[in-house]
C-alpha cells in the first residue's frame, strides 16, 4: 500500500506505507537520534506531530514490552522512515514496528530522501503536514491546542517509598516515565498530578514540586503557570523539565518563543553558565525561553552550544531551577542525571 506526504507548501511525496492504513495531520518535524525511537514515540512530548527520523534504518531491534515505555501509548500523529526493517534482532523484542503502529492506528511511510525533508525543515523552519492513506483530510495545527491537556493523567498516581522523609509532587504535563524513576531510585515519594490540579488543596503534603515535559506551546497550560506562579509566591523548591522550564520562566514573569526547527535529539551540547562545563543531552522541545527576557530574580544555568538558546534557568536565591533538556534521558546519553541529585539536596 502506498501513502502520500502533503507539506502545507503543496510539496507531495509518495511513500510505502508499513503503519496504519489512516490518514493524519500534524506538524512535521525531524530527530536526529540513532537509537530510542520505542522512547520517541511514546514520549508525549511529540503529540501532534509527524516524525520525520534521519537515521537511514528504522525498526531493527523492534519494539520491547509496555514497562520499558515512556508512557503507555504512542504519541506521535505520523512517522516518516528513509529504510524501515521488518526482520528485528534484539533479546528485548516483543513486536515488530510496523505491527505496532497498526495496533495504535499510527500512520507510517518509508520516503527514501529523508535528507531532502530535513534539509527543507531547517532551511524554512517547521512545517505542518498530513499523512493521506485512503481518505483526504485537512492540515491542522496542534499548537493550536491545549495538548497537555490531551496527555495529562486523569488520575492521581503515589509511587515510591511511603515513608520517605522526601516526597516530591509532580505535575504531568506529559511526563516521561523515567522522571518518576529517577526520583524513584533515589528513594523519593512521588505524587504525580494532573496539570491542572489544585496543589494547595491541604490534600497532600510535599517537599518539592516538579513541572514535567509535554508537548505543544506552554502559554497554552495557562492553569499550570498559575499553580507554579503561587508556588514561587510561596517558595516551594521547584525543578522544571523540558516544557516544565518554559512554565517556570512564564509564571516568573518571563516569556518563551517558537524556535525555527526545535531540538530533538541526543546530542544537543549544552554549556553550564560561568563555567566551561559541556553536557551532551537529550532534547525534544519546538518552544524556548527568551533569554533576552528571564524573570526577575533568576540567571539564565545552560546555554546550547550550537545556537545560543536557553537551557535552563536557576533562581539566585532559592531553590528553584529548570533545565531544556531531559537529565532523565531515556533515550540519549545520561551525563546531566546529576540534576536530580543537585535539586534535592536542597530541599529543607
Amino acid at each position: 500500500m502506498t501513502g502520500t506526504l502533503v507539506l502545507a507548501d503543496n510539496t507531495i511525496i509518495e511513500g510505502e506505507s508499513f503503519g496504519a492504513p489512516v490518514s493524519m495531520s500534524g506538524e512535521v518535524v525531524f530527530a536526529t537520534g540513532m537509537v530510542g525511537y520505542p522512547e520517541s514515540f511514546t514520549d508525549p512530548s511529540y503529540k501532534g506531530q509527524i516524525l520525520v527520523l534521519t537515521y537511514p534504518i528504522i525498526g531493527n531491534y523492534g519494539v520491547p514490552e509496555k514497562s520499558l515505555w515512556e508512557s503507555n501509548q504512542i504519541h506521535i500523529s505520523g512517522l516518516i522512515v528513509s529504510t524501515y526493517n521488518d526482520t528485528p534482532s534484539h533479546f528485548q523484542s516483543r513486536q515488530t514496528l510496523s505491527s505496532w503502529l497498526k495496533k495504535s492506528n499510527v500512520p507510517a511511510l518509508v520516503i527514501s530522501d529523508t535528507r531532502f525533508l530535513t534539509q527543507k525543515i531547517r532551511e524554512r523552519g517547521v512545517i505542518l503536514g498530513k499523512i493521506v492513506i485512503n481518505k483526504n483530510i485537512k492540515i491542522s495545527d496542534p499548537n493550536d491546542e491545549n495538548l497537555v491537556s490531551k496527555v495529562s493523567t486523569k488520575k492521581i498516581i503515589i509511587e515510591g517509598n511511603k515513608s520517605s522523609s522526601k516526597t516530591v509532587l509532580l505535575i504531568d504535563c506529559g511526563a516521561k516515565k523515567n522522571i518518576s524513576r529517577c526520583f524513584i531510585k533515589r528513594g523519593v515519594k512521588v505524587i504525580t498530578v494532573p496539570w491542572d490540579y489544585d496543589i494547595f488543596n491541604g490534600k497532600f503534603s510535599f517537599d518539592a514540586l516538579v513541572i514535567s515535559n509535554g508537548p505543544g506551546d506552554p502559554k497554552q497550560a495557562d492553569k499550570t503557570i498559575q499553580t507554579v506562579r503561587k508556588a514561587i509566591e510561596k517558595h516551594v523548591p521547584i525543578l522544571g523539565i523540558c516544557l516544565g522550564n518554559q512554565i517556570l520562566a512564564l509564571a516568573a514573569g518571563g516569556d518563551t518563543y517558537k524556535l525555527k526547527y526545535g531540538h530533538r535529539s541526543q546530542n544537543q551540547p549544552c554549556i553550564m553558565n560561568k563555567s566551561n562545563r559541556c553536557f551532551i543531552t537529550t532534547q525534544n522541545h519546538g518552544f524556548a525561553v527568551d533569554n533576552k527576557k528571564l524573570p526577575i530574580g533568576f540567571s539564565e544555568w545552560f546555554i546550547n552550544a550550537n545556537d545560543g538558546s536557553n537551557e535552563g534557568i536557576i533562581h539566585n536565591k532559592l531553590p528553584i531551577m529548570s533545565v531544556q533538556f531531559h537529565p532523565e534521558a531515556s533515550a540519549g546519553p545520561m551525563d546531566t542525571e546529576w540534576i536530580f541529585d543537585f535539586f534535592l539536596e536542597r530541599l529543607h
